[in-house]
C-alpha cells in the first residue's frame, strides 16, 4: 500500500502524523491533502529519514538544493560536504544530479548521509550509460531507462524527476515554434534529441503505466519535469511550455488513480508580470498538484547573482501558490557550485519562501518576524539569533564590531533610534 492509498482509506500512518506535527496542523488536514493529491510526503519505503517533510497546499514553502558531480569535476567528498552545507542552511530536500564518476556509489553515499529527502533525475544516468557505450544521446534505450529508474527506486530515492510531458506532439509544437534559448532542461533536451532522431515516442510517456507501477512499488513520488521550461525571459509562457504543462496535468490524474504521489515542476525564467499567471495556470491545469519551481529567475542579465534573481521570482511565485522552491546558486549559468554557493543558494531560497509564507498565513510565519522585531527593538542580539534565518551570519557580522558596541551597531552608534532614552 502506498501512502496515498492509506490516506484515501483513512488508515493511520506515521508519516502523516510526523508531517502534521512538523507543520503544527491536524493529522486530518494532512491526510485529506495526501488523499486528494494536493500534498505529497516523499519517502521511499527503503529509506529511514530523520526529517519528514510534506509539500503542498496550506503548508510552509519548502526548499530543495541540487548537488552532484559533473564529468569535469568528480569528488564524492565535496558532494557530501555540499549535502552537509545544504542541510545546515535549512534545505528540506536535496537532489543528486551527478553525471560523473560511479553514479551508483555516489548516490548510495548521499542516501546514507542525508537526513532529508533525496531526489534524482534518472535519465541523467541513462544518458551517461549510453555515452559510455560509444553511442549518441539520441540512442538512449527505453528499456535501459526503465532499468535505471527501477534501480534508483530500489536504492532508496524518495522522488524522481521524469520528463513525461515531452512527447511527439509537444516536440512538434517546439519544432514549429522556435525559441531564443531553445531547450535548457538537460533531461528534456535528451528526449527531444531521441524523438527528433528516431520518430519514436518518449518511453516515459508511452509506458507511463509502467512508470506508475515502479513508483507505487517503492512509494516514490513523481516530480513531473518541465523539460520545456523557458531558459530565458523571452521564451516564457510560450506554446511548448504550456503544451507540456497540459500533458502533465493529465498525467497527475493518472498517478492519483494509481495511488502514486505526484508534483509538477515549473519554470524557469519568467518576467515578473507573468509569474502570477504561470502559477495559477499550473495549479489549474495540474489539478492543484503541489508545484515545484526553479526560481523563477526574473531577469537574464545577472550571472553571479542568480540566487537573487531567483529569490525575487521565488518569493512572488510562492506567494501565488508555489509549494516547493528549487534553489539557484550564484554559480548558476557559470560553473558547478561549490560549498559556499550551496549555502548562499539555500538561504536565498528560504528567505523567498518565508516572505511568501507570511502573506499565505502559514502557521508560525508571522510570529517568527514579530519575535525578531521584538528582540531587535530590545537590542538583544542573542535572542535575535534564535529567530533570524541565518544565525551564523548574524553572529559572524557582530563579531566584527569593537567591544564597546555590544549594545548597538556601528551604523548609528549612540544615536540608535531603537534606544528609548
Amino acid at each position: 500500500m502506498t501512502l496515498m492509498i492509506d490516506a484515501k482509506n483513512k488508515k493511520t500512518n506515521d508519516l502523516i502524523k510526523a508531517a502534521a506535527a512538523a507543520e503544527m496542523l491536524s493529522e486530518e488536514f494532512m491526510a485529506e491533502g495526501v488523499a486528494a493529491g494536493t500534498i505529497v510526503i516523499p519517502k521511499n519505503i527503503n529509506r529511514k529519514l530523520k526529517k519528514i517533510v510534506a509539500v503542498g497546499k496550506g503548508l510552509k514553502t519548502k526548499v530543495n538544493a541540487n548537488i552532484g558531480t559533473s564529468p569535469d569535476h568528480i569528488s564524492l567528498e565535496e558532494e557530501l560536504a555540499k549535502l552537509d552545507a545544504a542541510v545546515c542552511a535549512g534545505a528540506d530536500a536535496v537532489m543528486d544530479l551527478s553525471t560523473g564518476g560511479n553514479l551508483t556509489e555516489i548516490r548510495k553515499e548521499i542516501l546514507a548521509a542525508s537526513p532529508v529527502q533525496v531526489g534524482t533525475v534518472p535519465i541523467y544516468e541513462a544518458a551517461c550509460r549510453t555515452v559510455a557505450k560509444g553511442k549518441k544521446i539520441s540512442e538512449i534505450d527505453g528499456e535501459m531507462l526503465f532499468d535505471v529508474i527501477e534501480q534508483q527506486c530500489e536504492q532508496g530515492v524518495d522522488f524522481i524527476t521524469v520528463h513525461c510531458g515531452i512527447n511527439k506532439e509537444t516536440v512538434n509544437i517546439l519544432n514549429r515554434h522556435g525559441r531564443l534559448a531553445g531547450v535548457v532542461s538537460r533531461g528534456g533536451s535528451f528526449l527531444v534529441k531521441c524523438i527528433n532522431a528516431t520518430g519514436k515516442e518518449n518511453p516515459l510517456y508511452e509506458h507511463y503505466d509502467r512508470l506508475l507501477k515502479i513508483a507505487a512499488k517503492y512509494d516514490v513520488t513523481l516530480s513531473l519535469g518541465d523539460g520545456f521550461r523557458p531558459g530565458c525571459t523571452f521564451d516564457a509562457s510560450d506554446g511548448p511550455q504550456l503544451g507540456e504543462l497540459s500533458v502533465l496535468g493529465e498525467l497527475v490524474l493518472s498517478a492519483r488513480k494509481a495511488g502514486v504521489q505526484a508534483m509538477i515542476e515549473g519554470p524557469g525564467h519568467v518576467p515578473i508580470n507573468q509569474i502570477e499567471a504561470n502559477v495559477r495556470l499550473a495549479k489549474r491545469l495540474g489539478h492543484d498538484a503541489p508545484l515545484y519551481f526553479l526560481g523563477p529567475l526574473v531577469t537574464d542579465i545577472a550571472p553571479g547573482y542568480d540566487h537573487i534573481t531567483s529569490a525575487i521570482g521565488g518569493a512572488l511565485a510562492a506567494s501565488y501558490g508555489v509549494d516547493f522552491i528549487c534553489y539557484v546558486t550564484p554559480a548558476e549559468h557559470i560553473r558547478l557550485p561549490d560549498i559556499s554557493d550551496v549555502r548562499e543558494g539555500v538561504i536565498a531560497a528560504r528567505i523567498a519562501g518565508h516572505a511568501a509564507d507570511m502573506v499565505k498565513d502559514v502557521k508560525g510565519a508571522r510570529r517568527q518576524d514579530d519575535e525578531m522585531s521584538k528582540w531587535r527593538k530590545a537590542r538583544d542580539w542573542n535572542k535575535q539569533k534564535e529567530f533570524c534565518i541565518d544565525p551564523e551570519k548574524l553572529m559572524k557580522e557582530r563579531a566584527k564590531l569593537p567591544p564597546q558596541q555590544e549594545d548597538v551597531c556601528t551604523m548609528c552608534g549612540e544615536f540608535c533610534a531603537m534606544k528609548d532614552e
